[in-house]
């Protein structure tokens, strides 16, 4: 994808530049770290494409910037509580420093965040700080219901759609609104800018769900079936259990089965017999679908909108 490819690579000059501060190191060092262990830039790269709809994508390089910043402090407090060794390949914060210093400078990069999203014409500032802040709430609700699904024994789909929303999708649809605000979209048009990156992101999620239990290991990049193993309540999961239930079958038993490969085979088979995974390519579709129609909303021709339904496609297609 050309035009994906340039925008990384206009951000990545970005964050080759970078310099939030520099003492006490051991701040500002951690920030540094994280900033720069890589990624697809997905979050910044949306907030840019909104900009480029209506102009040049640079003039959003900020609030870019700022969506990265919020996502990357998201992951060092993530990773804290999930007690994560490892983010992409990498030591993690809190294991490379430690726990406090993980809390501080995560702290430290959610202020600089708001520092850079607020670099903005001042009439659009209300509309980007407003937007931002409910985001960054939402996405703390979000991983506290994730938490929250640990120790419940049932979750209904509906709550499950909203917590993955929360947790993910809705920093795609801020990076998209808040980028073509700032580039000169209609209020009109930066809502269903919004609405076709936070369904997207759904498909996105459900994807990722689908391809822990059915993907390559190779092109994946992490342990297929790490959701079965630690019984994550995910989409198939829940499903799962609700026709399992009305078909008379004992889930619990296949939840606590010991041996790690025979416990994720007999969850595959079982997902294949309920039609479970059928389901799940079902609603990866249809979220799919109903982000192309949100996109059709957008007041600009077909040929402007063309690079967004490209990189559609291209996430559809993933298989990592």
């Amino acid at each position: 994808m050309e035009n994906l490819a340039a925008l990384q690579s206009l951000f990545q000059k970005e964050i080759d530049a970078l310099n939030l501060g520099t003492q006490p190191a051991k701040l500002y060092d951690p920030m540094h770290y994280i900033m720069n262990l890589g990624g697809k830039r997905l979050r910044p790269i949306l907030a840019l494409m909104g900009a480029g709809l209506y102009g040049d994508p640079a003039k959003a390089m900020p609030q870019a910037m700022a969506i990265e910043l919020f996502h990357n402090f998201s992951l060092i407090h993530d990773d804290i509580m999930d007690a994560a060794p490892l983010r992409r390949g990498k030591e993690t914060v809190h294991i490379k420093w430690d726990e406090n210093i993980g809390i501080l400078s995560g702290d430290g990069m959610l202020v600089k965040a708001y520092q850079y999203v607020a670099q903005c014409a001042p009439e659009l500032l209300p509309e980007v700080l407003a937007t931002f802040s409910q985001t960054a709430l939402e996405v703390c609700e979000g991983q506290q219901m994730d938490m929250d699904f640990e120790t419940m024994d049932e979750v209904a789909l509906p709550t499950y759609i909203k917590m993955i929303q929360f947790k993910t999708s809705v920093l795609l649809g801020c990076a998209m609104k808040i980028g073509a605000l700032v580039g000169g979209a209609s209020k009109e048009d930066a809502a269903a800018l919004y609405e076709f990156a936070l369904l997207l992101g759904t498909s996105f999620q459900i994807k990722d769900d689908y391809l822990d239990v059915y993907g390559d290991p190779e092109k994946f990049g992490k342990q297929v079936g790490g959701d079965i193993l630690s019984n994550k309540k995910t989409l198939l999961w829940i499903e799962a259990a609700k026709r399992a239930a009305q078909e008379g079958v004992d889930f619990n038993a296949f939840a606590q089965m010991p041996g790690d490969e025979a416990k994720v085979q007999a969850f595959q088979n079982l997902y294949k017999d309920l039609a479970v995974d059928a389901f799940a390519k079902s609603e990866i579709d249809r979220y799919y679908h109903l982000a192309l129609e949100a996109l059709d909303q957008v007041s600009l021709g077909a040929e402007k909108v063309a690079p967004l339904k490209e990189f559609a496609a291209w996430l559809y297609g993933r298989e990592s």
